[in-house]
Formats: structure tokens, C-alpha cells, sequence
């Protein structure tokens, strides 16, 4: 894809973040074995890639920022060339390779890692912090540590081993397939055999304790030392929270659930795939703290099993986790759905109407009222469609369809369509017509009393 703007010749997988992602292949598997030096934040890593040619090709190009590339081998012998450019690592072939074919890539690299910025985005990926490592992803930072097929798209599994200094815990995505000390290092090896995108894989490095929690799969909070009270305060109630969302939503995709706690505070909490990442001015009981457990519990079915193929849906992630946090309060005993979505109607119709939902622009991707907006839309097709058995099945059944898979804003149109009655569809016609390609906030229906009383 050539990107308006963007002079390079390199690929671009979608317009929202220019100079990354190459269509022309696809990843299966990342293996990522990584030796990081704490003290000196430096990163030595070898990464095994397996991947299937979607064209013909006679160069492969990856995204890589910031580190230094030693040695690239393509199916165990080395390429004509390669060389990295513009946070990109191209691997020019010794011998093309045909359409559909698999083949496998290992790159050697090494430096001290650091964030990566973009200009509508800011800063994303590994970073250092006071004592440990966070790795935030989402949109652009997986680069900055692996060398990837950086599209949203483009979802594999995962085997991650970090080799650290006994004293910190490692947490990665999925579950700890081992644990071993050998000298003065211990490696921690994680295995995601869900397709996971790359934006969503993740590694969080701290002196940290463990807490399991009671819940229908297996969940811990990995924390500070001196986390105390704080994490039944903000975390208490999460069992509770999930077993609600895999009432809702369906169950819940994946064998275990974590949230990190830096010792730092952090401006937001992180989204990743299976685990999620708070600072520890996330450790309240206020409301303001747990609808973000909430939120980021709920990307698990919204974002992370289900995911946009392209970031101009990125509804679809966060107006459905959003709404989420909306039905926590109602499920338990704050203010209902409904109560939240008219105060956020009207604080949104009193701001500028210049956002389309379905297509709001990389500079308004994660402005508020994408998230705000995206939960309202739902809330009106919940109130069009009049009947909860009705909206939550629909949601269930695109979780289950989708399920490990990528989704668009018409995928979830026709999904809808598809599921509701006749005499209702062209109601939700319009509905979706106005709250997805018009700028105009619409007026939402009117509640019924079952639902303020809810």
C-alpha cells in the first residue's frame, strides 16, 4: 500500500500507521528467545519467524526499530542481502520464494531498546522504568523489541523466553511453560498458542510478588512488594467482574488471566493479550480506577480474540470495552447502562461533531469520544433490538464466530443483520447509518422501565 506523504519505498499495511506492515507475507509463529541486562538496558535476542508467502516474493520486509541486526537466516542459509532502514529490517532473498510457500526466518540482534514515537500516536514499546521493564504495544511498539510483521491483521502464536537476573519476575503472554535458573540468570519461557497480534504481546519485567485469585480460570495479580491493601481494593472484585463478562460475552478465551502492577505509576493501564498492565495509582476501590479493570478485563473478548484488521475499526475494541465498564456498574450496584450512556450523551453533544466512528482518522483514533461514542452505539442497539436475551446473544455469537480471528466494522454490521428479526432490521439500519457515517451525534431511544430499573 502506498501511503500519501510517505516517500519510502518500503510497504505500509495500513494507512493509520504508515511505514509499518508488509501484506505480501504472513507470520504463523514468533519463537523470541531475549537475554536482558537490567542494569545496562540492553537486549540481546534472537528471534525464530514462521511465515507463509501471500505473494511472490523476492524480498521480505520486517519492522525493527532501533536495534542492530548481526545475522538473518531464511530457511537455514543466508539471504543476498539485508539491512535495516527507516525502523525496518529487509531481507532481500538469495532465492525467491513462489506464493503459499512456508519458510522460516531467524534474526540475530542486539541494543539497548527504547520507545518508539509516531506523530499521531506518541511513544510505544519497551521502556524502562524505575526498576524493571513495561513493554506497551498498542499501536506501534512491538518493533521496538522483535522483529515482526507489525499489522493487526496479522495474528500468530507465540513462544517468549526472557533470561533475567534471579531477583526480578518476568511475566509474558499466555502461560509459564517453564522456569530455569542456571547461574546468576534465571529464563522464563511463555507460550501463547492463541493467535495473538503483534501489537498485544507483551513483556513485564519487576520485583514483584504473586497473588492467585479465585475466579472461574486461573488468575494473579503480579505485584510490588509493598502493593499491600491496594490490590483487594482495586482487584477484589475481578473474579466477580469476569464471571459476569463470560455470562455476557461468552467464556472467556483464553487459560488464564493476569493484571501486572508496576511499582511506578503510569498514566493509563496497558492492554495486552491475556494479562494487563496497571500502575500502582490504579490501587483504589474508586469508581475511576475499577471501570479500567473493568475496560482492560474486557479487551480479552473485544480486541484480543476478536480483532480489527484495520485500526479505522478500533470501535470495535474500544466502544465495546467501554460499554463494558457500563454493564460492570449495572451488574454491580452502581448506576445502570443506561444512566451512564445519557450523561455521556450529553456531555458528547455539547462537544465538536467532526468524528465519524467508522472512519475517525489517525490523529482521532483514540480520542474519548471514539470510546464514548462506540459504547453509545451499542447502548442504542441494545434499546432498538428491546430485548436483552436478544443484544447479549448477538454479542456472544460474534465473539464465538470470531473467535481468534479478525473483524471490520461490516463484519459486525452484517453480523447484526444477520441476527436480528425482520421487523427490526430496518431499524438498526438507521441506527448504524447515524451513529457510524455521520458525524452528528443521533439522539438516543428511549429506555424501557425494565431497563432503568435493571
Amino acid at each position: 500500500m502506498k501511503v500519501p506523504g510517505l516517500s519510502s519505498d518500503l510497504p505500509t499495511a495500513d494507512p493509520y500507521l504508515p511505514g509499518h506492515g508488509d501484506p505480501a507475507w504472513s507470520a504463523t509463529h514468533y519463537a523470541l528467545d531475549l537475554v536482558y541486562d537490567i542494569d545496562g538496558n540492553r537486549l540481546r535476542a534472537t528471534s525464530t519467524i514462521d511465515a507463509v508467502a501471500v505473494d511472490d516474493l523476492t524480498r521480505v520486509v520486517l519492522d525493527l526499530a532501533h536495534l542492530d541486526v548481526t545475522k538473518v537466516k531464511v530457511d537455514g542459509r543466508a539471504p543476498a542481502k539485508f539491512r535495516t532502514r527507516e525502523g525496518r529490517l529487509v531481507v532481500t532473498l538469495a532465492t525467491p520464494l513462489k506464493q503459499g510457500a512456508a519458510f522460516s526466518m531467524v534474526v540475530t540482534y542486539a541494543g539497548n531498546p527504547r520507545p518508539l514515537i509516531e506523530k499521531h500516536h506518541g511513544d510505544a514499546g519497551w521502556e524502562e522504568l524505575t526498576d524493571g521493564v513495561i513493554v506497551a504495544g498498542q499501536p506501534h511498539g512491538a518493533p521496538t523489541w522483535f522483529p515482526c510483521n507489525d499489522r493487526p491483521d496479522d495474528k500468530a502464536s507465540y513462544a517468549i523466553s526472557v533470561t533475567a537476573h534471579p531477583d526480578y519476575h518476568v511475566v509474558a503472554n499466555g502461560i509459564l511453560g517453564s522456569r530455569r535458573r542456571h547461574g546468576s540468570s534465571v529464563t522464563w519461557t511463555y507460550l501463547q498458542d492463541e493467535p495473538m497480534a503483534t501489537y498485544l504481546a507483551t513483556v513485564q519485567i519487576g520485583r514483584y510478588d504473586v497473588r492467585e485469585l479465585d475466579a472461574i480460570v486461573p488468575m494473579y495479580a503480579v505485584v510490588p512488594h509493598d502493593a499491600g491493601s491496594g490490590v483487594e481494593d482495586a482487584f477484589g472484585r475481578q473474579p466477580e467482574m469476569l464471571a459476569a463478562f463470560a455470562e455476557l460475552f461468552g467464556d472467556y478465551p483464553f487459560p488464564l488471566y493476569s493484571v501486572v502492577v508496576t511499582a511506578d505509576d503510569l498514566e493509563i493501564p496497558l492492554e495486552s493479550q491475556s494479562l494487563s498492565t496497571f500502575g500502582r495509582n490504579f490501587l483504589t476501590s474508586e469508581w475511576e480506577s475499577v471501570r479500567l479493570v473493568a475496560h482492560e478485563l474486557a479487551h480479552q473478548w473485544f480486541g484480543n480474540t476478536v480483532t480489527l484488521g484495520a485500526w479505522r475499526d478500533i470501535w470495535l475494541h474500544e466502544g465495546f470495552a467501554c460499554y463494558a465498564e457500563w454493564l460492570w456498574s449495572e451488574r454491580s450496584g452502581g448506576d445502570t447502562a443506561d444512566v451512564h450512556a445519557r450523561v455521556h450523551h450529553q456531555r458528547l453533544a455539547g462537544l465538536d461533531q467532526d468524528l465519524l466512528l467508522s472512519d475517525p482518522g489517525p490523529a482521532l483514533m483514540f480520542d474519548d469520544r471514539v470510546y464514548k461514542r462506540g459504547a453509545l452505539t451499542l447502548h442504542a442497539l441494545r434499546l432498538t433490538v428491546g430485548d436483552d436475551d436478544a443484544f447479549f446473544g448477538l454479542l456472544r455469537a460474534w465473539v464465538a464466530d470470531h473467535r481468534g480471528g479478525t473483524v471490520s466494522t461490516a463484519d459486525f454490521v452484517a453480523h447484526v443483520a444477520a441476527h436480528v428479526p425482520a421487523r427490526t432490521g430496518e431499524a438498526v439500519d438507521a441506527l448504524f447509518a447515524q451513529w457510524l457515517n455521520e458525524e452528528e451525534l443521533p439522539d438516543l431511544p428511549d429506555a424501557p422501565d425494565a431497563l432503568n430499573a435493571s
